[in-house]
């Protein structure tokens, strides 16, 4: 199989996906901080792993060769120099401000082999794990007025392998997160596209420099022309100016950007939450939606200069026009019950992730959705979801696809 990034649909078939199985950060998860690290619940982490291998076997059994985020990561690591000054970043965006406590903590890193390192940084680091290895910096830790249990927060995040970076044509943007929380998972994508060997040379649209924030679960790919973005509240509309210009200007297929203006709640974070595509004519949707949205298209002129418009109408006519589709078909979440949508979407009965057109990977929970579906023709393949869905996030928020077919 080549190397390299290939992705111009949300639906051609799925070759290599990215994922990351939960480790050690679910389990320094603590109920006074999860909401300042983005969680509703504490999943439990041995189930939690159960459920993610069964969703990578499930991925297999199709064909699709699963790679995992820490052993990218840990490939990247090509050079003493290139570690250390992935440590020394690390540290920085931690939020480490003391230089001793900073000069202990590399020391703390440098000592472990790759794989532990990388496992170390993703899980966080306590304050007691540190008094065990060095009784200089137990001292120095326990002197310290602060008491929050953590030298460095966990990443529980790191799961939905969707939203710090995105593959898009033959490039990739590496995003600029919402949160603090969030933005130190960006460091990852950013060492895999500077030095792993395999994605060195992918093009960049998008850098986790930029002032505004964009995240991947904003981010579909409609068709090798057509990309749409969610305005939402985790994607700033200047983020998307930037990556429409970048990415119409650079890209050798895209031809226009769909902005999709969503409302702005813990519910609705990202579009892939309430939008996602299935078959070439066929959509998962939130019912509550559609009376709120609104779309807007973005396209260059015969000067290259940007122009945008809203666009009225009924979403599945806006589909229609810009996909260039006969029909298209909207599959309400949780069959438009009022009930049952809210209660599949707050566990991600939209969020489906397509391996191929018409086949989709769903969770077994939102079974009112996933009958319809269904129903409509579309073969599901259904995955355990008990634990995973406490994170908030679906099987499209749990995967990054980095080689697709063309639809």
């Amino acid at each position: 199989m080549e190397t390299g990034i290939h992705n111009t649909s949300e639906i051609g078939r799925l070759k290599r996906v990215l994922l990351h199985r939960p480790g050690g950060e679910l389990e320094n998860l603590m109920p006074e901080y999860l909401e300042r690290l983005l969680f509703d619940d504490i999943p439990f982490l041995k189930e939690a792993q159960h459920e993610h291998d069964a969703f990578a076997d499930c991925l297999r059994g199709q064909g699709v060769e699963v790679v995992y985020l820490t052993d990218l990561v840990v490939e990247s690591l090509t050079a003493p120099g290139i570690r250390q000054s992935f440590i020394k970043q690390f540290i920085e965006e931690s939020g480490i401000t003391d230089a001793r406590l900073g000069e202990m903590l590399a020391e703390y890193l440098d000592q472990m082999p790759d794989k532990q390192m990388v496992a170390t940084m993703m899980a966080g680091i306590r304050k007691t794990q540190m008094q065990g290895v060095s009784d200089k910096l137990g001292d120095y830790l326990f002197h310290m007025e602060n008491d929050y249990p953590f030298v460095v927060d966990p990443m529980p995040n790191l799961y939905f392998t969707r939203d710090p970076f995105a593959t898009i044509g033959t490039g990739v943007s590496i995003h600029k997160m919402h949160t603090a929380t969030r933005n130190r998972e960006t460091l990852f994508g950013k060492l895999i596209f500077e030095h792993n060997p395999k994605f060195i040379n992918t093009p960049r649209w998008y850098d986790r420099a930029k002032t505004s924030s964009l995240e991947g679960g904003d981010i579909l790919i409609l068709s090798p022309e057509v990309l749409a973005v969610g305005i939402s509240q985790r994607t700033e509309g200047d983020s998307i100016d930037t990556l429409a210009e970048t990415v119409l200007t650079r890209s050798k297929t895209f031809k226009k950007i769909l902005a999709f203006n969503i409302p702005k709640s813990r519910s609705f974070m990202h579009l892939d939450t309430v939008f996602t595509m299935v078959d070439r004519d066929k959509f998962t949707v939130h019912p509550n939606i559609l009376s709120r949205i609104t779309v807007f298209v973005m396209e260059l002129d015969e000067n290259n200069k940007m122009k945008i418009h809203q666009e009225d109408g009924r979403l599945d006519d806006i589909l229609k026009k810009h996909l260039q589709l006969d029909s298209v078909q909207l599959i309400p979440c949780g069959e438009g019950s009022e009930i049952d949508a809210a209660r599949e979407q707050w566990s991600d009965g939209s969020n489906t992730l397509a391996i191929a057109p018409g086949e989709v990977v769903v969770y077994s929970r939102n079974y009112v959705t996933n009958r319809s579906l269904e129903e409509a023709g579309i073969h599901i393949h259904v995955i355990p979801s008990a634990e995973l869905s406490r994170g908030r996030g679906g099987p499209r928020c749990m995967s990054m696809p980095l080689w697709r077919e063309n639809p």
